[in-house]
């Protein structure tokens, strides 16, 4: 299994801080924009022993994403690195789930979102990043 711990483990106190600030204490959107919450998810290439092929996170996408946020997603092309065991640097290509969450968050299916790639692709982690955002329809 890929071991994202050191990651998240450094990640934890600026996503801590970046993700829960009170709506109280920033500023009001533009006209025309209403305040809600984008969520990025790093899904990894790699599963067990082989990469994980376009066509399955299309797939993925397609059966466990847009089925719990039909209002759209964007997904891009990225890269991870992290120290692993005996501090080796570890590298490996990723797709970038971008979703607008609806007013609610959606915690729920953020969730069911993440426990699907885990389980499909034997992953110990998938990293989400939530923060608050300006949003035009």
């Amino acid at each position: 299994m890929i071991r994202r711990g050191a990651l998240l483990l450094a990640l934890a106190p600026v996503l801590a801080l970046a993700g829960c600030a009170s709506t109280a204490e920033q500023p009001a959107c533009p006209a025309g924009q209403e305040r809600l919450r984008t969520a990025q998810l790093f899904l990894g290439g790699k599963a067990i022993g082989r990469s994980v092929k376009e066509a399955e996170i299309a797939r993925f996408v397609d059966e466990e994403v847009t089925p719990r946020f039909p209002d759209g997603v964007t997904v891009l092309d990225g890269g991870a690195q992290w120290r692993g065991p005996e501090d080796v640097l570890l590298r490996e290509a990723q797709k970038v789930v971008l979703i607008v969450l609806p007013a609610d968050g959606a915690p729920k299916r953020m969730e069911a979102v993440r426990a699907a790639y885990k389980t499909r692709f034997k992953q110990d982690s998938v990293v989400t990043v939530t923060q608050a955002a300006c949003v035009a329809h």
